[in-house]
């Protein structure tokens, strides 16, 4: 393939990238975005439109003069992204257009990522969903999977989880078994990208996204993009020593914030109050199975069950206590409340808030804006599919 070749293929798919997230642009605005000159543009999107990948729709606001069209993707069009989001011990699947509808409603999977096999459990679990769905593999893009653990994306690898004999890459070794492009990212990462693309961090230069999770995550959104460090590794805020408990971490060390502040361990003390006769919802709500014990301990929170308020504030302290220490080095504009945990709502600000007045320089904290996340559950699967779009050429 010649360089000019790949130029114009390249700017095909930032076209087609940037009016995933945008929705709808106008010819203008995707040479302003792309710096591309607007006579290369109008001929893109021409052969775009060609294609059967844009259509024209509808004029876009008069700034003075002709108003302009405005293009959006095909939602007619036949190609599909499979986002997967995983925690320790359960997986969400689903597959999304081009325009984000799901085609797929979420499937769900208990795969504990510590057994041996849990890769090719995942395999198989991703195969039937894809036989589910009736779609063609001719018109899957791809597979974007978001994980916890230390995840290098640029060598496709968790160090943590899942991993495969003879040092291959688990985004190979999935590749391989699935004969489709797959990519793999930290969960916390991705969470971050939903809310920069979609979200409360979007069009904001610095945001810090906390993944209240089974882990206690952090993404990092810089200068308006996702910062991942040197080695992809950025963001382990739950690590950092805060605790006074003397209980292990999962990393092997004490005294980490996550050992006080993950949605396992408020599940925990909440069976604990259970079983050591406590008055609370809790009780019968988790005589349920037909949901999880995380499900039933957030929504005992919004119903303001006293047991289930109690956990969940005194780990809300413990983030606002470390997000204390991030505001002194980061002085974000905003931080974001996101992942699983979030549907705890505006019960998880109260005492966040008074950790950041008690630890945090005041003129420092009144610079911070903290918000809830308005995806919740569906963050991490529209940032696996986003995962995809980034990493497509789109052919």
């Amino acid at each position: 393939m010649s360089a000019t070749t790949k130029k114009a293929q390249r700017l095909r798919a930032d076209i087609i990238k940037l009016l995933y997230y945008e929705k709808k642009s106008s010819l203008t605005d995707l040479s302003k975005r792309t710096k591309k000159s607007l006579p290369l543009i109008t001929s893109t999107v021409n052969t775009l439109i060609e294609d059967g990948l844009i259509i024209e729709q509808g004029l876009a606001p008069s700034t003075g003069g002709r108003r302009p069209l405005n293009f959006l993707l095909n939602p007619d069009y036949k190609r599909y992204i499979i986002a997967v989001a995983m925690d320790q011990l359960t997986s969400q699947l689903t597959i999304y257009d081009l325009s984000n509808n799901q085609i797929l409603p979420t499937q769900l999977i208990d795969l504990d990522m510590t057994e041996r096999k849990s890769a090719d459990t995942l395999i198989e679990f991703i195969d039937r969903c894809i036989k589910k769905s009736t779609i063609d593999k001719e018109n899957l893009l791809g597979i974007g999977i978001g994980m916890p653990g230390f995840v290098n994306a640029e060598k496709g690898m968790n160090y943590s989880f899942m991993q495969i004999e003879n040092d291959i890459s688990l985004q190979d070794y999935l590749a391989k078994k699935l004969s489709l492009p797959v990519y793999i990212e930290n969960d916390s990462s991705l969470i971050a990208l939903a809310e920069l693309n979609f979200g409360e961090a979007r069009n904001l230069k610095d945001v810090l996204v906390v993944n209240i999770g089974w882990g206690t995550g952090l993404g990092m959104i810089i200068n308006g993009k996702l910062y991942r460090g040197s080695s992809g590794y950025a963001g382990e805020f739950s690590h950092i020593p805060l605790s006074n408990s003397n209980t292990l971490c999962s990393c092997g060390k004490r005294g980490c914030l996550e050992v006080e502040t993950s949605l396992l361990v408020m599940v925990q003390k909440a069976e604990s109050a259970v079983k050591n006769g406590e008055e609370t919802s809790l009780k019968a709500l988790f005589n349920d199975k037909s949901k999880s014990h995380v499900d039933h301990f957030l929504n005992a929170v919004v119903k303001q069950d006293p047991v289930a308020i109690s956990i969940l504030a005194d780990a809300a302290f413990q983030i606002g206590k470390g997000l204390a220490t991030l505001i002194h080095i980061m002085n974000p504009e905003r931080i974001v409340l996101s992942g699983r945990g979030a549907k705890a709502g505006k019960m998880l600000l109260p005492p966040i808030q008074q950790a950041i007045n008690e630890f945090c320089i005041p003129r420092v904290a009144e610079q911070t804006e903290i918000k809830l996340s308005t995806l919740t559950d569906e963050a991490e699967l529209l940032a696996a599919a986003s995962l995809m779009v980034e990493n497509s050429l789109f052919e």
